[in-house]
């Protein structure tokens, strides 16, 4: 069975509303979907690369979203997910000098730099939920939805993971001034 050019001009039209609608629904949360990838990369053309891959696997993906009024989440855990792929590429290649040249050099204050690197040090699971909660001032309603978490599993990985980066300062500061 052929399609007519009607028919054919019918199917084209309806994906391209879909192609649109979906672009139309990335850009509204693309200041929020912007900063959650700049608080796990801190860098700026990363964070944008981040959100293009992210934008790329959810259109693949779309027809695995069950409910739409999930799609917030959906594309921020696909994000979360792009950043950590990222991460992990990161630890197994190192930068040559030439790739540092261009970037521009910001000045980080101590304590931010300190606060940072602990960061890096708590357990993957909570520094999620820190990152949403502190760097995304996201509610733990949010994030469970984006973790597919109860929220009574994400306020225990709260207060672990702030307990944990307690415990990682405390322990840094010792170190640093003997």
């Amino acid at each position: 069975m052929t399609m007519t050019n009607a028919e054919m001009k019918k199917v084209t039209i309806l994906d391209s509303r879909s192609e649109t609608d979906f672009y139309d629904s990335i850009l509204v949360h693309r200041e929020q979907l912007y900063s959650i990838a700049y608080s796990y990369l801190r860098n700026r053309n990363d964070a944008l690369e981040a959100m293009q891959e992210m934008t790329c696997r959810a259109w693949i993906k779309r027809k695995t979203l069950k409910d739409p009024k999930a799609f917030k989440s959906w594309i921020i855990r696909i994000l979360i997910f792009v950043c950590i792929d990222e991460q992990r590429r990161r630890k197994r290649s190192m930068p040559l000098v030439d790739e540092r040249i261009g970037e521009r050099i910001t000045h980080i204050g101590h304590h931010r730099m300190e606060m940072l690197w602990a960061l890096e040090q708590v357990k993957p699971k909570y520094r999620h939920v820190l990152l949403l909660k502190y760097y995304n001032d996201m509610t733990l309603h949010e994030i469970a939805n984006i973790l597919d978490k109860p929220e009574g599993t994400v306020k225990t990985w709260q207060h672990k993971g702030l307990k944990q980066l307690r415990t990682i300062i405390k322990n840094r500061g010792d170190w640093i001034h003997e």
